[in-house]
């Protein structure tokens, strides 16, 4: 059982996201916005982070920015979950080394099958 967490500021997107990891089988951790998301990823690392781009206080490109330029947590695949679709923050987002896009509104489904792919690919 992988361990995710799901970081959106949107409590109802929150909820989904953790409703469907759960029924995946992945033991799931949430934060409220990126500040929450940081603080508990120095906690207890996940081995995969969903992460809303557009937060209050820390956003999601801070927050990816400082988990990649740290050496304990560069590791982890990082998704961006983001109503933002221009060509440039995909392009941003990639140039910060996270591991897919996905625009606002998603298929669960879809997204769930990326989650696992992407934790497939590391042995969990």
């Amino acid at each position: 059982m992988a361990r995710v967490m799901a970081v959106d500021d949107d409590h109802v997107i929150r909820g989904l996201l953790e409703v469907n990891l759960e029924m995946e089988g992945h033991d799931v951790v949430t934060a409220v916005d990126g500040k929450d998301a940081l603080d508990k990823v120095r906690e207890n690392p996940p081995d995969l982070i969903l992460l809303d781009v557009m937060m209050p206080n820390v956003n999601g490109w801070q927050v990816a920015e400082a988990l990649k330029a740290d050496e304990a947590t560069r590791d982890i695949p990082i998704v961006f979950l983001s109503a933002r679709a221009m060509e440039a923050d995909v392009r941003h987002g990639t140039d910060l080394g996270v591991e897919s896009y996905v625009t606002k509104p998603f298929d669960p489904i879809d997204l769930m099958e990326l989650v696992g792919r992407l934790l497939a690919e590391r042995g969990l």
